[in-house]
């Protein structure tokens, strides 16, 4: 038997208006461009793709299972912009076949930075995931699936039972991201790692007409998944969800795929659709991995080099954390939430100048002509926090 885990990651980042140092207000995102953004993405990918994971819980009597991590940032942009989906989203949580997790609210790399915060905005997440959903998670993955030993000692401290994180090759060696492992240090926490071949065929492959396997059918892809079966008891499919109807367009045929994949891997040998915890739940951990280095599920690293790549990015994150006590101390709610929002990784994604091999990806819904007007336009609203966070504190000191 080998079962399928798909995961999905849901995010919408609070993109930056455009912000020079001649600007004095303290408005500073792109309501605009965010709502139609939000409202597109809901047309071309949530919207239909939730109706198709609807359909087939339906249509196989609740033995397709999936799992969920969405972002504070997208739940506050879904209430604001596109209601209808996150309605769509809490009917596929009354069906008992969803699993929603936790992560950061804000989206952001505080576990870097600052352990407080970091908890904090966990901890603002998994109240945010039972109060819509209605479910307590018991997963937990970072942001970006940055993941490292000392990210999982603190999820399990924090009371979870599950991680996620990357099969990057250089971690796992010979061993296979198809079995369960544990962290070292960690009593009881299981680890789930993403199966990036089979997990990027479809999320950045799939349309690929210069790929040797296309066109991926779905029958092609349930054989690969029923090969698991003698070396591993999971096949871990994360991925955006945006690739389908985004990423991958209507037209390359990713919805009739989506429809057609259940019944295909179910259809081979006694392969089935698992939650992550039911998955952890199932099998046991087959040994120890040791991850002592950040590692992340971008590019071809799999690092953090997307967001702290170049001293632009650096400086930037430097730059922002150094508010941190200050900004947390100052009891300004909007003042905290601004800088919250500055947190979100995109912004330092947009910094990145990496490209060759990369570059379609970075580019993909950046807003900006560069790395560095990105940086610049960043700094800005960032000067304009820290002068806000005088005046408090000068306020408080009168």
């Amino acid at each position: 038997m080998a079962s399928v885990v798909f995961y999905f990651q849901v995010h919408q980042p609070f993109r930056l208006r455009r912000y020079s140092v001649f600007d004095s207000g303290t408005n500073y995102f792109d309501e605009q461009s965010n709502a139609r953004v939000c409202q597109k993405v809901a047309s071309k990918c949530y919207l239909p793709t939730n109706a198709v994971i609807a359909e087939l819980i339906r249509a196989h009597q609740g033995r397709f299972k999936v799992s969920y991590s969405i972002t504070g940032m997208a739940i506050e942009q879904f209430r604001r912009y596109a209601p209808e989906v996150l309605v769509s989203f809490q009917e596929l949580a009354a069906t008992g076949c969803v699993e929603f997790i936790a992560e950061t609210y804000h989206h952001s790399l505080a576990f870097l930075y600052h352990r407080d915060e970091f908890m904090d905005q966990v901890q603002m997440h998994r109240r945010l995931v039972e109060d819509v959903f209605g479910q307590r998670p018991r997963v937990f993955r970072n942001t970006e699936l940055t993941y490292n030993n000392d990210v999982a000692k603190l999820a399990e401290e924090m009371g979870f039972d599950v991680i996620l994180s990357e099969g990057a090759d250089h971690v796992l060696g010979y061993r296979s991201p198809n079995f369960l492992y544990v962290p070292p240090n960690c009593r009881r926490l299981a680890l789930l790692l993403k199966n990036y071949r089979l997990s990027d065929d479809i999320a950045f492959r799939f349309g690929n007409r210069g790929w040797s396997e296309w066109p991926l059918t779905a029958g092609k892809f349930a054989r690969w998944v029923d090969q698991i079966n003698g070396n591993g008891y999971v096949c871990n499919l994360f991925m955006d969800y945006e690739t389908f109807g985004e990423h991958q367009w209507a037209d390359t045929g990713i919805f009739d795929f989506l429809r057609a994949l259940p019944g295909k891997v179910m259809g081979i040998g006694d392969n089935d659709f698992l939650t992550i915890s039911e998955a952890a739940a199932r099998y046991p951990a087959s040994g120890e991995l040791d991850v002592p280095h950040m590692i992340s599920w971008a590019d071809i690293e799999r690092d953090i080099s997307a967001w702290l790549g170049n001293s632009m990015q650096a400086n930037a994150l430097y730059e922002l954390y150094a508010l941190a006590d200050d900004v947390r101390a100052s009891e300004d709610p909007q003042l905290i939430e601004d800088w919250r929002k500055l947190q979100i990784s995109d912004h330092f994604y947009y910094m990145c100048t990496k490209y060759f091999a990369d570059g379609d990806v970075h580019k993909y819904f950046n807003p900006y002509e560069s790395p560095y007007d990105s940086y610049i336009n960043y700094m800005n609203i960032l000067d304009s926090v820290r002068a806000r966070l005088a005046r408090a504190k000068s306020a408080r000191a009168g």
